[in-house]
């Protein structure tokens, strides 16, 4: 027998001889890393930084063919000499040229930025001299989108409303959380002045003329200072206009002693542009005000203190009473849902821990367990402010992902340490062995767990930019475990868990419970007290939680602690002598190798049953709509109010199938021309054939189970077959920003063969009528009306006219001029000169307008027609010309219907796509959310290999054995076999993202398990027994630890796998738990939590029989070749 080695480890023993600073310790933790969560910023999603950054460009007068080869493909050439770039996208539009340059993740903005501004530079010289301005290098924040929409809205007319928008505007723009408020749907004042253009012809008078009097008369100037009786006084010529009179009466010229005035040939106007956007709530004309946060600012404090300008400051106040401010599309709506709901996830998932540990380790030492959640949890918030990281559901799965893992070392130290104090008196000495004994394996447990998230914090892309929170929040997290499991679990230890093993006198026990309860109850009054007297909802809510800790105190004592007893006394001890014979069984001749057998077949097994079953893939989670968003695309060139008008059509239908009333709707928002884009552009641009009905649904729980797809459908299916409109129906979708499901790209360098071609595939696409695809659409459009002028430059150069004189007369006349500013009080409006609409709306009279110049050579006023030096011609247009890496290009794309996924449509396009004839040098590829999978499927792959690698190294370090460490490594790979198997049985779809993460990280978790059995087994045979006695007391002291730990992480992760929600603040503040099961969240975090609950439960079996039966067969094998070489030698030496 050998003699048992005395194990300490240092820091353990330090801390238990210093109690007292580790009790303050806990305490500066605990109050620490409460203060550091209140003080974080909570989000939904985190900000995600995609270094991306737009080169604009605009050049008045230039055709899209122009664009491109004058301005897009100059600034291309350079930009394309950028390193660390990923993709460079350009569209060349009549009059502008927009390119878009997306860099690696791992290239900061301000670097991205500045590489592009040295590339447009050296492009300057390629460049047109006649540019109006220089290209515009802009960087774009994506997290730069709308925190919540206020409508405004009254008897009152548009301009009345628009005051009031404005004052709303100027107090939310003042709170340092908010980037800028935009406002929609709203009337610009201005005043106009619109030429008679046969009054001014028969006067002699042009457009220039009336811009010089104008901007000359619209005047106050500071003249200097003059001294009058010792004073010193300034003087200042005041001509600003202050009434249209005024401006009426400006005097444009006086030619032999005629005057012409200003109102002789045109009429000034007081009024408001034309209304360039629309804006409605539920069907009613508002004023919308988009509200814009800043990055990395708290949304919940922004949130709070909007409410509070709108309800304590304007709402009744500044606003009139019949002036109604509502709010729609409020992030931090679903942020405090999502957040509270994660939030009880994990104190539900807590109380199911700590009642399972109390079954298996009495009610102190489960709750010194316990208590390793919230200190691992306060660690890692005092971390958080540090690392920039703000409070988001991404954080909080990393939270919730570490809730059972957390206490995997807390359960080991402490039921060491139970299990030693058995056998050792003195609870000191027993704390500082245990601790010591199991030091090692949880520290190599803790490594191996945490393997698999060090290559996913690398992860790249947006979709690692999106996940990286959860490898980094978990590695916190743990490594904080461990400081709780060894310096803070210990100490408490000894100071109570003497108690346990001391016979309870049922009198005492009895008094110091009635003493618990009356302090209980008493605290409970007083906080009913204070509410009663005027108090906050909180103390009637901590009252209610006091009687409920009162109550639970009274249900442990007098039902639960009985049969906790008969658990620990029999039930248990039942169990492990069950698992005793059974795993003698195992160990019996050849069982170990037909139990490995039966395993590998199982595995192979079950890939048939997949390949069988074949369950749907998918790259991300599919989430329930919250909100859907009708997208109305019209022609290039199509008037805003046209597209309002068909955006109206679009709406009643969709309030037509949502019905009136309709509970679970929260809001439906119409947006036309501005803020009627994707929510994922970021020009903030108006254009006037968009158009937009945003549908916003009741948070999940309020929806009584009703499916937000089912009016998905319906909508899809009602808003087709208007005229002339390109209209889809899509849902909001959770997860990373990713492309299209099905997008196809189509790249030539020849314009007219790659459109042919690409309207020829799309064409045979749709003929095919593939099940699934919503509606496919090109984003070229070759229909853009047009009016083309065609100048004759020999004969304008007869008359001494350039293109210029005749393009900028003609913009003027049509488009107008701003020529000055008509100031009232602070505000400033526009004075725009232009034609009147009679004369500019009739293409007849401005062929005949009269182009009105100097003669350079007589010095005379010379008029000449347009007609005598031009032709017009009318044609339609490119709407624009995209190019990709350098390559003219044409996208068709489109969403998945609800039932089908990308991955079952996009294989049939790609052969089809290989089938179908092609122009030389045109070629098609399918990218989107494919590309993207690629990557992730590929990464997710390679992860799981380094992770592999890194489990193996650390095992081969601890063990310095080969085979002890295939032993353990066995269980990474056929833990496989249960979420294969869980996956199959209950029908479930597979996430690239969610599942292959899942399955990543139980890598990590099922070894921990592995080592604590096989380093017990090792620990034993030094301590002198049999392997096979070894091998059979290994499993029976490790198999609490090991079925607990594995539980803990179970039960952890069951609530949010099923989805099952319950609102601990409202069942104690409001007597309402709010109990629903399903929501964003199990939609979104299911999968993963899936995959871990059945490859954890399946590896659990792995551990307590197929582990100890492989260490006994590889034993067993070494012992026969050890007999062979001995043989061997022995013959030889004979």
């Amino acid at each position: 027998m050998k003699i048992d080695k005395i194990k300490e480890f240092f820091a353990t023993s330090w801390a238990i001889d210093n109690r007292t600073s580790i009790y303050v310790l806990t305490v500066f933790i605990t109050l620490l890393g409460i203060s550091s969560y209140r003080s974080i910023p909570k989000e939904q999603f985190p900000e995600i930084v995609i270094p991306t950054i737009l080169v604009n460009t605009v050049y008045p007068g230039t055709s899209p063919e122009d664009m491109e080869n004058l301005v897009t493909r100059p600034i291309e050439k350079q930009l394309k000499g950028i390193t660390g770039v990923k993709k460079i996208t350009s569209n060349s539009l009549q009059d502008f040229s927009s390119i878009a340059i997306e860099f690696n993740t791992n290239v900061e903005v301000p670097e991205a930025k500045q590489r592009v501004k040295d590339a447009v530079d050296k492009s300057k010289s390629d460049l047109p001299n006649n540019l109006l301005d220089d290209p515009n290098v802009m960087d774009i924040d994506f997290s730069e989108i709308p925190i919540v929409f206020i409508q405004i809205s009254g008897e009152y007319d548009l301009d009345q409303l628009k005051k009031y928008a404005e004052i709303a505007q100027d107090k939310i723009e003042s709170l340092p959380e908010i980037t800028r408020v935009d406002i929609v749907g709203a009337l610009e004042r201005e005043i106009q002045i619109n030429v008679d253009m046969y009054k001014a012809q028969a006067a002699s008078v042009t457009l220039s003329d009336v811009e010089r009097a104008v901007s000359s008369e619209n005047l106050t100037m500071s003249a200097g200072n003059i001294s009058t009786s010792g004073m010193k006084r300034s003087i200042r010529v005041q001509g600003q206009f202050d009434n249209m009179e005024v401006i009426e009466n400006i005097i444009i010229h006086s030619s032999s002693g005629a005057i012409v005035y200003l109102k002789d040939v045109a009429e000034v106007k007081d009024t408001f542009k034309e209304q360039e956007s629309f804006s409605r709530l539920n069907g009613n004309n508002v004023i919308t005000l988009n509200v814009v946060k800043k990055s990395g600012m708290n949304l919940l404090d922004a949130s709070d203190k909007i409410d509070d300008i709108l309800n304590k400051e304007l709402v009744n106040k500044e606003f009139p009473s019949d002036v109604t401010v509502t709010k729609s599309g409020e992030q931090s709506r679903y942020t405090r849902n999502t957040l509270e709901e994660l939030n009880n996830t994990i104190i539900f998932g807590f109380i199911l821990v700590t009642i399972v540990l109390m079954f298996f380790m009495g009610f102190t030492n489960a709750f010194f367990v316990a208590m390793a959640v919230p200190l691992s949890m306060f660690v890692a918030f005092m971390a958080m402010p540090a690392m920039g990281f703000s409070m988001n559901m991404i954080v909080m799965f990393g939270f919730i992902f570490a809730l059972g893992i957390v206490v995997d070392d807390a359960i080991v130290v402490i039921e060491n340490i139970h299990r030693v104090h058995r056998h050792e008196p003195n609870i000191i000495l027993a704390a500082k062995r245990a601790a010591g004994e199991v030091f090692l394996p949880i520290l190599s447990g803790t490594l191996t767990t945490l393997a698999p998230f060090f290559p996913l914090a690398f992860w790249p892309g947006i979709v690692g930019k999106f996940m990286f929170y959860i490898p980094v929040t978990l590695i916190l997290t743990l490594f904080a475990s461990l400081f709780v499991a060894y310096i803070i679990n210990p100490v408490f230890a000894i100071s109570f868990m003497k108690h346990e093993f001391e016979t309870p006198d049922k009198q005492k026990l009895k008094k110091k419970v009635t003493i618990q309860l009356i302090i209980i109850i008493m605290l409970a009054l007083v906080s009913y007290a204070i509410y009663a007297i005027g108090g906050s909802i909180s103390a009637f809510g901590i009252g209610n939680f006091m009687v409920f800790v009162a109550a639970l105190i009274l249900f442990f004592h007098t039902l639960l602690n009985p049969y906790i007893k008969w658990w620990q006394e029999k039930g248990w001890p039942f169990f492990m002598r069950l698992y005793e014979r059974q795993l003698r069984f195992v160990l019996i001749g050849r069982n170990p190798l037909y139990l490995l057998l039966m395993v590998i077949g199982l595995f192979f097994v079950t890939i048939v049953l997949v390949g069988i079953r074949s369950p749907k893939v998918l790259f991300f989670p599919e989430n329930m709509p919250n909100s859907i968003n009708v997208m109305v695309k019209m022609p290039i060139g199509t008037d805003q109010r046209v597209t309002d008008s068909v955006t109206r059509i679009v709406e009643g239908r969709v309030m037509a199938i949502l019905g009136e009333n309709n509970p679970i709707v929260e809001s439906v928002i119409s947006n036309v021309a501005l803020g009627a884009g994707d929510d994922m552009d970021f020009t903030r641009s108006i254009s006037s054939e968009k158009g937009k009905v945003t549908v916003n649904f009741v948070e999940y729980k309020y929806r009584h189970g009703q499916n937000t797809n089912d009016y998905l459908d319906r909508i899809r299916n009602e808003v087709k077959g208007i005229p002339g409109a390109e209209i889809s129906a899509a849902k909001n979708r959770a997860g990373p920003p990713t492309g299209k499901p099905i997008n196809i790209e189509i790249t030539a360098e020849n314009l007219e063969t790659l459109i042919h071609d690409a309207a020829a595939f799309q064409n045979y696409l749709d003929s095919l009528q593939i099940p699934g695809i919503e509606e496919l659409k090109s984003d070229f459009q070759d229909n853009k009306p047009e009016i083309a002028i065609n100048i004759d430059r020999e004969r304008a150069n007869q008359y001494g006219l350039s293109t210029g004189q005749i393009a900028s007369e003609l913009r003027t006349a049509v488009l107008g001029k701003e020529v000055s500013k008509y100031k009232v009080d602070e505000d400033e409006y526009a004075i725009q000169l232009r034609y009147s609409e009679a004369t500019r709306e009739n293409i007849n009279n401005l062929i005949n307008l009269k182009i009105t110049y100097r003669d350079m050579n007589s010095g005379l006023l010379r008029q000449i027609p347009l007609s005598a030096v031009a032709s017009i011609d009318y044609a339609d247009s490119y709407g624009g010309i995209k190019r990709q890496d350098l390559k003219r290009i044409i996208t068709i794309s489109s969403d998945v219907l609800t039932g089908y996924t990308a991955n079952e449509i996009v294989p049939q396009i790609e052969r089809y796509a290989r089938e179908f004839p092609t122009s030389e040098g045109v070629q098609i590829k399918l990218t989107g959310e494919q590309v993207d999978q690629a990557e992730t499927s590929n990464f997710l792959g390679m992860a799981m290999m380094i992770a592999i690698g890194l489990i193996f190294f650390i095992l081969i370090t601890q063990f310095n054995s080969f085979s002890k460490t295939i032993i353990i490594l066995s269980e990474v790979i056929f833990s496989v076999i249960g979420v294969l198997l869980g996956i199959v049985i209950f029908n479930m779809s597979i996430s690239i993202i969610m599942t292959g993460l899942g399955v990543v990280a139980l890598g990590g978790i099922v070894v921990r398990n592995g080592i604590l059995i096989v380093e017990f087994i090792d620990t034993l045979k030094e301590r002198g027994l049999k392997t096979r006695d070894a091998i059979i007391q290994g499993g029976l002291t490790r198999i609490t630890p090991v079925i607990l730990t594995a539980t803990a992480t179970i039960l952890g992760l069951v609530p949010l796998a099923i989805g099952f929600n319950l609102n601990f603040e409202t069942m104690f503040t409001m007597l309402d738990p709010q109990i629903h099961i399903g929501g964003d969240n199990v939609m979104f975090w299911g999968p993963l939590a899936w995959s871990i609950i059945f490859g954890l439960s399946f590896a659990t079996f792995l551990t307590l029989v197929l582990v100890p039966a492989l260490y006994l067969m590889v034993y067993e094998i070494k012992i026969r070749i050890s007999r062979r070489k001995s043989n061997r030698l022995a013959r030889l030496n004979r």
